[in-house]
């Protein structure tokens, strides 16, 4: 695989998991969160195919930018990673029913993963735009990145688990704003993708060492015949 074509199955995954999580919000009767759809009948299917696609969408970039900038992609392959994994865990281990008083072991391992995807995506995408120029396309990565974690922090004051739901009525749009999240953080995926996929580094061609000389020297007058 190329890093062009890293790029391409970036958007072409993150595309398939937005479709497989629509397909839920739009077939399946309405549930608190996107992880609920699971438990619903026909529900788990599209839900397995949207994490498990996002993740293939992040191991995809990781590799992208493996391949094309080794040296200074490092962390953020590593957060891109964790959040792979995240994905996988969450897709393994269902979550516990909305209403559920008592919470298992898989919704506790469901609840842990899905915060280690939430945090780790805006983290990989602003530590890739960390010292690059103001080209426009750096620019939407962080711009996403920043989108990504207010858009994080707002959910996580309103989950009703917070003693901050309470004060700002919170119960009433968490899921909303959780699908907000998932939605900047595939967002910003595949900014990522656009962007490292712009500007390689032309392919170096051999030059002989008659025309390296030839174009180090200067220009020199014709000597005059005597």
């Amino acid at each position: 695989m190329t890093p062009r074509q890293s790029v391409w199955g970036t958007v072409a995954a993150t595309g398939v998991s937005a479709g497989a999580l629509a397909y839920a919000q739009v077939a399946l009767p309405a549930q608190p969160l996107l992880s609920d759809y699971a438990l619903v009948s026909g529900g788990l299917l599209p839900v397995l195919i949207g994490m498990l696609a996002l993740a293939g969408a992040c191991l995809c970039l990781a590799y992208g930018l493996a391949a094309g900038d080794p040296a200074r992609t490092a962390a953020t392959r590593v957060l891109l990673l964790a959040g792979a994994a995240g994905l996988m865990m969450s897709a393994i281990f269902p979550t516990d029913p909305g209403m559920a008083g008592l919470k298992s072991l898989s919704g506790e391992i469901h609840r842990w993963s899905a915060a280690i995807v939430f945090t780790s995506l805006p983290v990989a995408g602003w530590v890739l735009a960390r010292g690059r120029g103001v080209a426009p396309r750096w620019n939407a990565v962080r711009a996403m990145s920043v989108t990504s974690a207010v858009t994080l922090a707002v959910y996580l004051a309103a989950h009703p688990a917070t003693f901050t739901s309470p004060l700002i009525n919170g119960a009433g749009y968490y899921g909303l704003l959780e699908r907000a999240v998932v939605l900047a953080e595939m967002v910003l995926i595949m900014v990522m993708a656009l962007a490292s996929g712009e500007g390689r580094p032309a392919v170096k061609t051999e030059v002989s060492p008659t025309e390296t000389t030839e174009a180090a020297q200067p220009d020199r007058p014709e000597r005059l015949a005597a």
